[in-house]
């Protein structure tokens, strides 16, 4: 698939989340296709309240292990969570991510947060460090 720009096609589910949770992935394979894919295998076994907290912690272990802590953003991964969860429920039948993806390239956009947040609600610390709901229109 032209559009799905991932570092970690090449792993089985099971590998991906085992070399994601051991740190084991360098940081240059973690796109933003294969945070949609750790988020998409969390929702699909955990379910989404589960995934956000899942999610969430496993990127601020991946962040600190490679040295960039600084990097997570509360509020941008749990609305992740938010929209691959609500593209799982449309799609119940999407039994591989690279299917998954196919149904729904518009969240393979990394500016998608755009329609629900303006830059400057993004951008503010608070949203860096905890939930913020959408400024724009409401996660579905």
């Amino acid at each position: 698939m032209d559009s799905l720009h991932s570092g970690t096609l090449h792993l089985t589910d099971d590998e991906f989340l085992r070399d994601f949770d051991s740190c084991a992935l360098p940081s240059s394979s973690f796109h933003h296709a294969d945070h949609l894919r750790l988020t998409w295998l969390c929702v699909r076994r955990f379910g989404e309240a589960a995934a956000g907290e899942s999610v969430a912690q496993g990127i601020i272990r991946f962040a600190t292990h490679h040295g960039g802590p600084q990097k997570y953003h509360h509020t941008m991964t749990l609305a992740w969570v938010r929209l691959v969860a609500a593209a799982v429920r449309a799609t119940p039948s999407a039994t591989r991510f690279e299917d998954f993806a196919a149904l729904h390239p518009e969240l393979l956009n990394r500016a998608a947060l755009s329609d629900f947040y303006s830059a400057s609600c993004l951008d503010s610390a608070a949203a860096r460090s905890a939930w913020v709901e959408p400024d724009l229109r409401p996660l579905p």
